[in-house]
């Protein structure tokens, strides 16, 4: 393990609230474009995490009290301390959603810098398994799993999903569960996405097949449809269906998430 420490960063100690034991871990990234610079200089990596601890400390709608996640991961295979062990995160989404997970983030983007590289895959790893030692469970999602977002992007998540294997080994812990067969399986939050805006004018079946089940359990706001073409409409059927499966605020806002999506049980097509 390539650890660098908050006191090697500069940092005191973090002033997050305790917290001694966790489900498992949930992996972020930036949701941003990130600089393909940081692949071949280290330095940019330590700058660009000491950038989102600077950005999270003047966050006065959040009120940060450190940044927001326990460690992050770059390019290299460092793994950086952030909050660091036993600790609760700030980055899930909600109190609730911080007390049951750890966050560790990896430093890519939406843009620039996407793919992580088996360095970075490793450093993550080690930070997972550095929190289990330390209090946390055996889980490991993503943050799109429980919390509307597109978070930790296509190439992180699909890892994860895999059960975040060492790059080049194996683990023995089981992959995300599949929703029965029978029923359509949870594209990922990209799916839905044109960049950060609803992929509005985007077709697709699976469209159709959503709009029909969200008018059966009650949540149906269409005029017209639905069909297959993504509308407004669709948009704000999903988010009453997030608000009543008791999500509020950014948690209910479009896109889908895996939890909404595999719970409305929408048919194969």
């Amino acid at each position: 393990m390539k650890l660098v420490t908050r006191a090697a960063l500069g940092w005191p100690a973090s002033a997050a609230p305790s917290q001694t034991s966790a489900k498992g871990v949930k992996v972020h990234y930036e949701g941003t474009a990130v600089s393909t610079k940081l692949l071949t200089d280290h330095n940019a990596c330590l700058a660009e995490w000491k950038a989102i601890r600077k950005s999270h400390l003047a966050n006065k709608v959040e009120n940060y009290s450190d940044v927001a996640y326990n460690y992050a991961a770059c390019p290299h295979g460092y793994l950086m301390e952030g909050r660091g062990l036993r600790k609760r995160t700030g980055a899930n989404g909600n109190q609730a959603l911080n007390v049951a997970h750890y966050a560790i983030l990896g430093l890519v983007g939406s843009s620039g810098l996407v793919q992580p590289t088996p360095e970075m895959l490793s450093a993550i790893r080690d930070g997972i398994e550095l929190l289990r030692k330390n209090g946390a469970g055996t889980e490991i999602k993503g943050h799109r799993d429980g919390y509307a977002t597109a978070c930790p992007g296509g190439p992180l998540y699909a890892w994860v999903s895999k059960g975040a294997p060492r790059p080049g080994g194996t683990t023995t812990t089981p992959p995300v569960p599949k929703p029965p067969a029978k029923y359509e399986p949870f594209p990922g939050a990209s799916f839905f996405l044109n960049g950060s805006r609803p992929a509005l004018g985007k077709k697709s079946a699976i469209f159709t097949a959503m709009g029909k089940r969200l008018v059966a359990v009650g949540c149906g706001r269409y005029k017209v449809g639905p069909g297959p073409e993504l509308g407004q409409a669709d948009v704000d059927s999903y988010e009453a269906w997030q608000r009543k499966q008791g999500y509020t605020g950014a948690a209910a806002k479009w896109p889908p998430g895996r939890t909404t999506w595999d719970a409305l049980k929408v048919p194969n097509v």
